[in-house]
């Protein structure tokens, strides 16, 4: 039995080089032409009796240099979903995050069940022919994922089940991204990760701020929270209704109410990116559209201090106002025509940008504009349909000092509560003030030593708000009062010139009367 299983073992391996020798025969001799002629065939033929359909998916499609999407949501897909069932992984380094992750190697096989349908993924990598220098990892790695299935499923397959896939993907990918902070530096630059030219350059965002600790009332943060949610899930409700999915937001109020913390707490609740956008930097129109093109979508695009970027926040001039200002405006134009790094970005340019067609490219972005005065800015900006949420963030109420307490001091309640509320009341004072002197300045600080910090530049501010009250009703009383001289001496002159035209009149008069004599 020993001698028999050898002699099949040396027929076998026999059998094994013959068919590898009139391969390689095949390969060398045959022409081209005919080897695909005879492929071509030969595929059909046992396309009759192999009932199995295979759909191939590269990583880089034709002659691009861009990672394909697909390929992306099925390797983030298979990573979540069937890597554990893998023998042979495969182990990266996230370029972002720097955290080990998990996929199928070269050559490896998962099977998987959809709706009872049993499918097959391969992750492959094709080698070349021959070798070369590259600067692009598709000239070395040409990977690919094949899905192998029973024909008979074919449209289940291509229409629900791949689909989902790549939502899937998708939205896991979302999910486990690093979020980035992104602002125009001012000229194209190459990405190294996507192989081609942007305007924007970008640092981890990370800023920890959410709407459990913003200091706000309950109901509007809720109210806001709510709208925020809304439209994150609206992307068929913006599609039947006609509308590009994006919605503006305009915070406006004093100085130091949280509008820009604010946005960090948006962004951190949607998983969104935020584009900070400097206008002053951009040189005009076009690079604004170009600007818009290159962003994302899940991202907010913020314009902070809207009414101090550019001349373009201004109402628009009444006829006398603009002849008034005709000659300064001259001298301001021959002024930026001098500069030539001056932008000339213009209201319309800026109104198309959040409004117009080109802002439908891409979906589910917030633009938001934050100012300190409101009033500034031309109505034609904010109307709704361009900031369709108008949101004010005053000075620091009661319900604001307690979510702040929480924060800074761990304090849900305290004696001194009922003061700081009676004094919140009689002050006005900004949530960044308030927090400033809750925060502990050294290790012997305790809850209460800060709130008497705060309770005493509550009675600070409130002597300065009187001072300064007092020192107003100084000016106007004054003012009032040399506009009360400035009137009795113009009409004292007045009487004094009706008099004299008066006297004049009489003496005309008494000459003309002579004369005739």
């Amino acid at each position: 039995m020993m001698m028999m299983s050898g002699e099949m073992w040396t027929q076998l391996g026999s059998a094994v080089a013959s068919l590898m020798f009139a391969w390689a025969m095949f390969q060398q001799y045959f022409p081209y032409e005919l080897r695909r002629h005879i492929e071509k065939y030969g595929q059909k033929l046992v396309g009759l009796v192999y009932p199995y359909v295979q759909i191939t998916f590269n990583e880089y499609p034709g002659d691009g240099f861009v990672r394909s999407k697909a390929y992306i949501a099925i390797e983030t897909y298979l990573m979540a979903n069937s890597s554990s069932r893998a023998k042979r992984l495969r182990a990266d380094m996230e370029r972002e995050n720097q955290s080990l992750v998990f996929s199928m190697d070269d050559h490896e096989e998962v099977t998987e069940e959809f709706k009872g349908i049993k499918l097959r993924w391969a992750s492959n990598k094709s080698i070349p022919s021959r070798q070369s220098i590259s600067f692009y990892p598709r000239e070395d790695d040409k990977r690919y994922y094949t899905l192998t299935f029973h024909r008979r499923y074919r449209d289940v397959i291509t229409k629900t089940y791949l689909t989902h896939v790549m939502d899937e993907g998708k939205a896991i990918q979302v999910k486990k991204r690093q979020r980035k902070l992104y602002t125009n530096s001012g000229s194209e630059s190459w990405n190294r990760y996507t192989y081609r030219r942007t305007m924007w350059s970008h640092v981890q965002f990370e800023h920890p701020a959410t709407f459990e600790t913003l200091a706000l009332e309950p109901k509007m943060k809720q109210e806001i929270i709510n709208d925020l949610i809304t439209f994150s899930k609206a992307k068929e409700y913006y599609a039947k209704v006609g509308k590009a999915w994006k919605r503006g937001y305009l915070l406006y109020g004093p100085p130091g109410t949280g509008k820009s913390t604010m946005i960090a707490a948006m962004a951190n609740l949607l998983q969104y990116d935020v584009y900070d956008l400097e206008l002053t930097s951009v040189k005009d129109n076009t690079e604004l559209r170009k600007l818009l093109i290159d962003t994302s979508s899940k991202s907010i695009i913020m314009i902070e201090d809207i009414d101090c970027s550019l001349d373009l926040t201004g109402q628009r001039k009444k006829e006398k106002e603009k002849d008034e200002d005709k000659e300064k405006d001259l001298v301001k134009k021959a002024k930026n025509e001098d500069d030539s790094k001056s932008s000339k970005v213009t209201l319309s340019g800026l109104l198309n940008f959040i409004d117009g067609l080109w802002s439908a490219c891409g979906g589910e972005r917030l633009i938001v504009f934050t100012t300190n005065y409101v009033e500034k800015l031309d109505p034609a900006l904010i109307r709704r349909g361009r900031m369709d949420k108008h949101i004010e963030l005053s000075y620091c109420s009661f319900e604001a000092f307690k979510v702040l307490a929480k924060n800074y001091l761990d304090l849900d309640s305290h004696h001194l509560f009922t003061t700081v509320g009676r004094l919140l009341e009689e002050t006005n004072m900004t949530p960044a003030d308030v927090a400033e002197n809750l925060m502990p300045k050294c290790a012997e600080d305790d809850p209460e030593s800060c709130l008497e910090n705060l309770i005493k530049a509550f009675e600070k501010a409130k002597e300065e708000a009187r001072l300064k009250a007092e020192e107003e009703e100084r000016v106007k009383k004054e003012e009032e009062r040399l506009k009360a001289e400035e009137e009795e001496k113009q009409k004292a002159d007045k009487e004094e010139k009706e008099k004299g035209e008066c006297a004049e009149e009489v003496k005309d008069k008494k000459i003309s009367d002579e004369e005739v004599k």
